[in-house]
């Protein structure tokens, strides 16, 4: 299984972390259906499973939810560069595939949290266009919407700095940074917990202090740079990781070619749900434009490093 669910007893504990009340849910996403339709620059309807994953998200805070659907299908709209052509059989992200690991893992965290894995496995590869990579991310992010089929207590994510090198960063401009950023912390219903770095080394740094300017401040309180693998079992049970970092539960490469599968599955789910965006032209008020959503591109420096 890709997925592993909670267990009854931690669902209850999820619900208490989430402010999920089971006889007032169902009501709730009533209202969000209705508040769809009512919407004309957004889809009219929209599958449950996902709304209600979105109400997980925001603490079933009604407005709250309403703002990050809102800004879910105007991403979509925005960023075509991510959100079209998501067909995991294409060569070029095929060829990002064979580099780069990004699993979710099968299990959870004792207070019911996902861990998501992103590492590269060969460091002379330098691929030319790092949003197909960050098309790959989101791709399974869109899967879990409505994996999660009774809801997580939040995602921890570990990031493998052990193949980065300044030739992929060379790359990466920081207008693209801001965009994954943005998207990451407005449109999706991310309860972002922990964020562990691992196989540290002097890059990093430089790295980091780089991309802070774009991370919500609390985030920033939640990323932890770790010299070696014992202080990540503090956080992430040895029984729950990989054997690369220690762990007893399988290769990261398995887990890696499951979720290819599971993204070749989807393709015609993907392909369907290219049409659920804005519609600009119909929004009440003023239409967004790229510069209401991500500010002005050069307000950010390039990232140099010798």
């Amino acid at each position: 299984m890709t997925l592993i669910q909670p267990s009854p007893d931690m669902q209850v504990m999820i619900r208490k972390e989430l402010n999920e009340n089971v006889e007032t849910r169902q009501k709730d996403l009533e209202h969000m259906k209705d508040w769809l339709k009512k919407q004309p620059h957004l889809p009219d309807t929209w599958d449950e499973e996902r709304i209600m994953t979105f109400l997980r998200g925001c603490k079933f805070s009604l407005e709250k939810c309403k703002r990050k659907l809102d800004m879910y299908f105007t991403m979509r709209a925005a960023v075509p560069e991510i959100f079209t052509n998501r067909d995991v059989t294409r060569p070029e992200l095929q060829e990002i595939l064979k580099f780069i690991n990004i699993p979710p893992l099968p299990g959870l965290t004792p207070n019911g949290r996902r861990v998501v894995c992103m590492r590269g496995v060969d460091k002379t590869v330098m691929h030319p266009k790092p949003e197909d990579a960050m098309k790959l991310v989101f791709m399974i992010g869109d899967i879990r919407l409505a994996a999660e089929e009774v809801g997580v207590a939040g995602d921890v994510y570990i990031l493998d700095a052990s193949v980065v090198t300044s030739g992929h960063f060379a790359r990466v401009t920081p207008a693209l940074v801001k965009k994954f950023l943005v998207i990451v912390q407005e449109a999706y219903p991310v309860k972002l917990k922990e964020v562990h770095v691992v196989n540290v080394h002097p890059l990093v740094d430089v790295i980091y202090n780089w991309v802070k300017p774009f991370l919500k401040e609390k985030i920033k309180n939640r990323v932890y740079i770790h010299e070696n693998f014992d202080s990540l079992y503090k956080y992430v049970p040895k029984d729950m990781l990989p054997e690369e970092y220690g762990g007893s539960a399988g290769k990261m490469q398995d887990y890696h070619e499951q979720w290819i599968k599971k993204m070749e599955e989807y393709g015609p789910w993907f392909k369907e749900q290219e049409e659920y965006k804005t519609d600009e032209s119909k929004r009440p008020g003023k239409p967004k434009s790229y510069d209401d959503i991500f500010g002005l591109d050069g307000s950010f420096r390039q990232l140099k490093i010798d």
